[in-house]
């Protein structure tokens, strides 16, 4: 395949999932590009990164907008940047049902938790409280109802007997930069692969 599938990616923070794929794209076998690194936040820190690295980026407030206003406004920039995926790094907006299926089988997100486990929040938390012996994080696809889409795959974390939720969250973090990227290649390839078969 020597065509690239082209990502857009939202986040709304620090952008450490991101940065993860975007230094993994520039990986020479990698099947995917960094078309777009957007976020509703214009002061998060992972689109600085993401400029600082020659991404282009784009940035829109969702404070005063409805909330498929906004999505619309969000979803026109990955449109206009070509892209045919969009994934999901801790960006903190429920999207409107509409744009989730706009993009059905085309957009994925990260979850801190081996689902369907702890879906939502405070998932590491939930899995203390618990006594679990294991944490983690899944890649899944996107549907309109919250973390229920296909998982696609999981990393499994140790939880320690002296943990406390941002202990295990750095953890996490750290198993979710290995996961995402590989997750997103192997994802993004199967269905370039079926695309090249018509």
């Amino acid at each position: 395949m020597a065509e690239k599938a082209r990502i857009a990616i939202l986040i709304s923070g620090a952008g450490t999932n991101m940065a993860a794929l975007l230094y993994a794209s520039r990986m020479g076998d990698c099947p995917y590009e960094v078309v777009l690194v957007a976020s509703n936040d214009a002061a998060a820190p992972g689109l600085a990164l993401a400029a600082l690295e020659g991404a282009a980026t784009f940035a829109q407030s969702h404070k005063g907008m409805a909330r498929a206003d906004h999505d619309a406004v969000m979803e026109a920039a990955v449109r206009d940047a070509g892209a045919d995926f969009i994934v999901l790094a801790g960006y903190m907006r429920i999207l409107s049902d509409g744009f989730v299926q706009r993009w059905a089988g085309r957009m994925l997100n990260i979850h801190p938790s081996l689902l369907p486990k702890y879906k939502g929040l405070d998932a590491f938390a939930r899995a203390i409280a618990a006594g679990d012996s294991h944490a983690g994080a899944s890649v899944h696809l996107v549907t309109p109802e919250l973390d229920a889409g296909e998982v696609l795959a999981q990393a499994r974390v140790a939880i320690a007997s002296d943990d406390t939720p941002a202990t295990l969250a750095e953890r996490v973090r750290l198993a979710e930069h290995q996961l995402y990227p590989r997750a997103v290649t192997n994802y993004v390839s199967r269905f370039m692969d079926i695309a090249d078969e018509f």
